[in-house]
């Protein structure tokens, strides 16, 4: 269910999405807002869940990991999966999913014998796919609050009032 979120609401989450390393009274300059108050908003929005946590993004290839991949994998008992999964610290996220495939994977690996050894803990069991990822187009992106009910969708091109008619 989704919360409330006002304009500063939006904006603070906005420069976290940017750089979540930002001080509260950096933040609350950025958003015209105390640190205080801006300090209050960041735990609202924490004990809401809508901010889930904070993390620094790496770069897998300055740790070695040459090949980026997306495996599609059928209908595997989630189990199974999980198992595998518990054995692959080569993945780097799962989803499961709706349509032809039950899971997606993405996985970073060193080589191409590395992601064969991958591979192999997951396509005994059912069908495989796999895409190598060639390079990432848009990864992390921010994630912007849906606009109110009441709000005009994206695009659309607000109402035209008829003009007033005169009385004779």
């Amino acid at each position: 269910m989704a919360i409330e979120l006002d304009q500063h609401d939006h904006r603070i989450l906005a420069e976290l999405q940017a750089d979540a390393r930002l001080t509260m009274a950096e933040l609350g300059r950025r958003v015209h807002l105390s640190q205080p108050a801006v300090t209050e908003r960041v735990r609202k929005l924490e004990d809401g869940g809508v901010i889930r946590g904070y993390r620094a993004v790496v770069d897998a290839s300055k740790l070695g990991y040459g090949i980026r991949s997306i495996i599609r994998i059928g209908n595997l008992d989630e189990d199974l999966l999980m198992r595998a999964l518990e054995a692959s610290p080569e993945v780097v996220t799962a989803y499961g999913v709706t349509g032809e495939d039950s899971w997606i994977l993405e996985i970073a690996v060193r080589d191409v014998a590395h992601l064969r050894a991958t591979l192999s803990r997951f396509c005994q069991q059912v069908p495989t796919s796999t895409a190598i990822i060639l390079n990432a187009v848009r990864e992390h992106a921010p994630i912007k609050p849906l606009p109110t009910a009441d709000a005009e969708p994206a695009g659309a091109e607000p109402e035209k009032k008829k003009p007033r008619q005169g009385r004779a």
